[in-house]
């Protein structure tokens, strides 16, 4: 999701559907989790709270955070209608500060931000890692405006895995995967690939 709208903006086309993404997890996410011993998750830029949900249908307790007010009400009604309860946090994220040290998986989905903004918030994320647990970034590629389907046509907010790397330099954070990834997407002309970047960085089991 983009955050480079304000968050009216954001409440505004959140309440014009029903559900302007599909209430199916990020791909990318069933990928990297489904094999996780469930802890404490953080779900930013949730949107309307499809990834927190999933994470919380697996037995992960789940805190989603968003700037749009109407897009965590319609995260609550999603997890309430699947049976599911998660803590659900108004904030910008280029304000927000995690819990020292409290999750087991940070997931930053399509959080398309302007370099500088980008990294600041990253880098505050990194601090809510807790000892062995991981922070997974997916966004739209910077490749994917040439080369694939879909997504933000803004290359300002576009950013490859190489840049995520290079914005947790000096976290304490281990790279474990960064790469460009193939996301099929259904068009009514057929099947298109969007092309997504993706870094997994973990923090040792030791470290405090």
């Amino acid at each position: 999701m983009s955050a480079t709208m304000s968050s009216d903006a954001w409440d505004r086309r959140y309440a014009a559907k029903e559900l302007i993404w599909t209430s199916q997890a990020n791909r990318f996410l069933v990928e990297e989790a489904q094999a996780l011993t469930p802890g404490r998750a953080l779900d930013v830029a949730c949107g309307e709270g499809r990834n927190a949900v999933w994470l919380a249908e697996r037995g992960w307790k789940v805190t989603g955070v968003d700037f749009s007010q109407v897009g965590l009400e319609k995260a609550g009604a999603l997890a309430q209608a699947r049976g599911v309860q998660a803590e659900w946090v108004v904030a910008d994220l280029r304000q927000y500060s995690p819990q020292p040290r409290a999750f087991d998986l940070i997931g930053v989905f399509y959080l398309q931000l302007p370099a500088d903004e980008r990294r600041a918030v990253l880098r505050a994320l990194t601090e809510g890692v807790a000892p062995g647990g991981a922070l997974l970034v997916v966004a739209h590629d910077a490749d994917n405006l040439e080369h694939g389907y879909g997504g933000p046509q803004n290359p300002a907010v576009l950013y490859g895995a190489q840049d995520v790397v290079g914005d947790l330099e000096g976290t304490g954070l281990q790279i474990e995967r960064a790469e460009t990834v193939r996301r099929p997407v259904e068009t009514p002309d057929g099947e298109r690939i969007a092309l997504d970047s993706l870094v997994r960085a973990r923090r040792g089991a030791g470290e405090g």
